[in-house]
């Protein structure tokens, strides 16, 4: 086993095909254990060269409302009148605590996706 830092984008490949061809080792064999630091290193190279970006709340909002066939009307009882409901789907009013846990608990999105986290 040679196991080396992934730092090139080469290293990166040479790492994606040789976890391709251990894909199948026995766990707690030696195979099975150069996948397992393998994939641990893939990860940690992607997660610096590759991040996933943050989910902008207001786009999880609209995404779940089309999900469920809500519209903005729908989202009164949740989030308040109706002006509060333009301007937190227009960006031009942040989400609240309050409205925070009602779209959690009512359109049941995660908290991660509301605060943007």
């Amino acid at each position: 086993m040679n196991i080396f830092p992934i730092r090139t984008e080469a290293d990166y490949e040479k790492a994606l095909s040789r976890i391709e061809m251990l894909m199948d080792a026995e766990f707690n064999t030696p195979e099975g254990d150069e996948l397992d630091i393998l994939t641990t290193l893939v990860e940690n190279y992607e997660a610096k060269h590759f991040p996933i970006p943050q989910c902008d709340p207001i786009e999880a909002i609209r995404f779940r409302m089309e999900q469920m066939g809500l519209e903005a009307k729908d989202l009164t009882p949740i989030i308040g009148s109706r002006s509060k409901v333009s301007e937190v789907l227009n960006h031009k009013r942040q989400l609240s605590i309050s409205m925070i846990r009602n779209l959690h608990a009512r359109l049941n999105l995660p908290y991660e996706s509301l605060i943007g986290a």
